[in-house]
């Protein structure tokens, strides 16, 4: 797996991205994947400001690679995350679940390189009209909150390549070498990876959803939420709440009522695989061990390796 841009715009040895999730990127998990060649995120979405503080600090004694945050742009307390990012002089910023236009330009004013997620052509090209450093294209088969198109990411990334120039990173549906192999086949410079990530030993995630996860078959997770914002699911005794809810037409007061407060965290972070939002993605069901991140990042990079050479030796030249 060469050096290209992406390696080059965050001065990392593989264009390997670890998904800033909530619940699951704490300093443990990211700092592993930037030991290994990738660039870990922290996820800041389920951080108070002085717990991300707190992260960037471990982080930083926990490797001297680079790393970058995640901040979902509709996060309660979004001023103050934005200025202890300047604060701790971070340099990588993933924005997600808002409009990039809002803080591009603060963030590059104090020289911070952003790069913000995306599930549609549409948004993508607003992108780059304000001056992002890369895009990540997600695709449907993601875990979490997830675009209303419901576009796979095997038609996202060729279609946003196809009209945008900035380094794209895709996401969705990625776990192995060979899908890293096929989304740079279709025209990604890079991936970022969140359910494989979620499940290895330093992801903060409870062990009990771990398990949960790993034992998941074909099928078992599904895109719910649409009414308020469409997130894909392990299909657990909360989600028939819901589909039960959504099916007899249910209002968004209710719906909203159902969710409550802090749902995630009591599935992902807490453990509850009943009651608790557990968010995972389709890709979960190819995923059986539960393995540190440096076995994972040798895996990908091997298999990536492997199925390059396969390719290479059974299609004609």
């Amino acid at each position: 797996m060469r050096m290209n841009k992406i390696c080059h715009l965050f001065g990392i040895q593989y264009p390997i991205i670890q998904g800033g999730m909530a619940w699951c990127s704490g300093w443990r998990l990211a700092s592993a994947v930037s030991n290994a060649g990738g660039l870990g995120l922290l996820g800041a979405g389920s951080m108070h400001p002085d717990t991300l503080r707190e992260h960037l600090h471990k982080c930083r004694q926990a490797t001297d690679k680079p790393f970058g945050v995640n901040v979902p742009l509709m996060y309660p307390e979004i001023e103050s995350i934005m200025q202890i990012l300047v604060e701790e002089n971070v340099k990588i910023v993933f924005t997600s679940a808002g409009s990039p236009k809002t803080w591009t330009d603060f963030l590059h004013e104090h020289g911070m390189k952003v790069v913000h997620v995306v599930s549609s052509l549409r948004f993508a090209m607003k992108c780059e009209e304000v001056g992002v450093d890369a895009i990540v294209a997600e695709g449907f088969e993601a875990g979490g909150h997830n675009g209303r198109e419901e576009t796979t990411t095997m038609c996202l990334i060729p279609a946003i390549r196809k009209m945008c120039t900035v380094p794209l990173i895709a996401a969705g549906g990625i776990a192995t070498g060979e899908g890293i192999l096929a989304a740079r086949a279709l025209g990604a410079d890079g991936v970022q990876i969140g359910t494989r990530f979620a499940l290895t030993e330093e992801s903060s995630a409870h062990f009990t959803f771990k398990d949960r996860c790993l034992r998941l078959n074909e099928g078992d997770t599904i895109l719910t939420l649409k009414q308020l914002a469409p997130t894909r699911l392990v299909k657990n005794d909360f989600y028939h709440q819901i589909e039960e809810a959504e099916q007899r037409g249910a209002s968004i007061d209710e719906l909203r009522n159902i969710l409550g407060r802090g749902r995630a965290k009591k599935g992902i972070f807490e453990g509850d695989i009943f009651d608790g939002e557990l968010e995972i993605g389709q890709i979960a069901s190819l995923i059986k061990r539960l393995q540190p991140v440096d076995e994972v990042m040798k895996e990908l990079i091997s298999d990536y390796n492997e199925a390059l050479r396969r390719m290479q030796d059974t299609l004609p030249l």
